[in-house]
């Protein structure tokens, strides 16, 4: 029985072309992108082909807006600290309160040595940002609004090209954490308001390790990494050569597959949801259901909890999520959940299942067919009243 992989929203399998692309350089292409020899020259070139694919797939303006990094962490920390020093007479921050822990931890750290002030904006039980409290904590002391582009967790997608006009209205920075978004959304950056987007290589079937901060021409940018003139001297150190060659092949090919993609995983996991709220009482999709990732789907199963599902799923065979890969291991729900106040999800947390193109109709019957059995085998052990679940509503609670 080969085993089904349902958490991409951690990180996608390398696609078998893109190590394809990295091998040569790995192997004979191997120089310095910032020699002037021939051996250089090749690797320079391998980057700017890398980085026109990137432009491409975020439908930015000028391939030199595309700076690389080693990953989304690193893009997100940039944008953040680049744009407290590059404003020097701003000191405020304003995030939303479910964002990746790259820029709530960065936040946190922020407000005890710096004393930068922190807005962070709640959501309500469908995820979705408190536009008021938003609109209420910009002002002219703002040097950055930093909202993610779409929920790891929920898949939810906020309206960032709208935040980010309000943001430029008080003559604050906007970034967006695209990490989960890029690859799978349409994005087009030429004209928008967004100053800085970070994607990471690794959720879009390229490797670990790389990714691209964004940085529209002429918004005000500090860098974070000092050494030598790569990067337009916007980030010291030789270039990661192979990965970021293996992420403008993964761009490439997310370019010319998105939409079809985007079309056959949003089917998938609709046939998976449909099928599993039939089955198991007290369930239901957490999120808003018509703002979203196509590919990811939060399943909150009363009575069962998450972090229990998901040792069982394993056992059978079929990887799938309990919340963000970089929080595993913590028994408490995720601090998305958390803020999303929804009572029986909090008690019970969420299943994550979150597909790529690599997933088929193969991989939705497996867990079909063994998810409601392990819900009803985990109530079984908690001794709950088979008709005390029988009897409860489909409808979350809120709080």
């Amino acid at each position: 029985m080969r085993a089904v992989y349902l958490d991409n929203n951690a990180t996608t399998r390398v696609a078998p072309e893109v190590v394809a692309a990295m091998l040569p350089c790995l192997t004979e292409d191997f120089g310095n992108p910032s020699s002037v020899h021939d051996f250089g020259a090749t690797s320079r070139l391998a980057l700017k082909e890398a980085r026109e694919r990137v432009r491409a797939l975020l439908g930015a303006a000028f391939r030199e807006e595309i700076l690389f990094t080693s990953g989304g962490t690193e893009a997100d920390n940039t944008a953040i600290l680049g744009a407290l020093e590059a404003t020097d007479e701003r000191n405020e921050i304003v995030v939303s309160a479910v964002e990746h822990p790259a820029v709530l931890a960065l936040c946190s750290h922020l407000e005890r040595t710096r004393h930068v002030k922190v807005h962070r904006i709640p959501v309500d039980a469908l995820g979705g940002l408190d536009r008021a409290r938003y609109r209420a904590a910009l002002s002219r002391r703002v040097a950055l609004a930093s909202i993610m582009w779409a929920n790891n967790e929920t898949g939810v997608v906020f309206p960032v090209e709208e935040l980010a006009e309000e943001a430029k209205a008080v003559g604050a920075l906007f970034h967006t954490d695209a990490v989960q978004a890029v690859g799978r959304l349409p994005i087009a950056l030429r004209g928008t308001a967004i100053d800085m987007l970070s994607l990471s290589a690794h959720k879009l079937h390229g490797p670990k390790g790389v990714g691209a901060l964004y940085v529209r021409r002429g918004a005000p940018f500090r860098s974070l990494m000092l050494g030598g003139n790569q990067e337009r001297g916007r980030r010291g150190g030789t270039e990661n050569t192979p990965g970021i060659v293996g992420l403008g092949k993964a761009a490439e090919m997310a370019t010319s597959r998105l939409r079809g993609d985007a079309a056959r995983m949003r089917a998938l996991r609709d046939r998976l949801e449909a099928s599993l709220l039939g089955q198991i009482q007290g369930s239901f999709v957490l999120g808003d259901v018509e703002r979203r990732l196509p590919n990811t789907s939060a399943i909150v199963c009363e009575g069962a909890e998450a972090d229990a599902i998901v040792l069982l799923l394993n056992r059978v065979g079929v990887a799938a999520s309990s919340g963000a890969a970089c929080s595993a291991g913590s028994p408490a729900p995720s601090h998305v959940v958390r803020a999303m106040s929804v009572l029986a999800a909090v008690a019970a947390g969420a299943t994550r299942f979150s597909l790529s193109r690599d997933n088929d109709d193969d991989d939705i019957d497996r867990v079909i067919e063994t998810l409601p059995l392990i819900v009803e085998r985990l109530r079984a052990r908690s001794h709950a009243p088979e008709t005390a679940v029988a009897s409860r509503s489909a409808e979350p609670a809120y709080a």
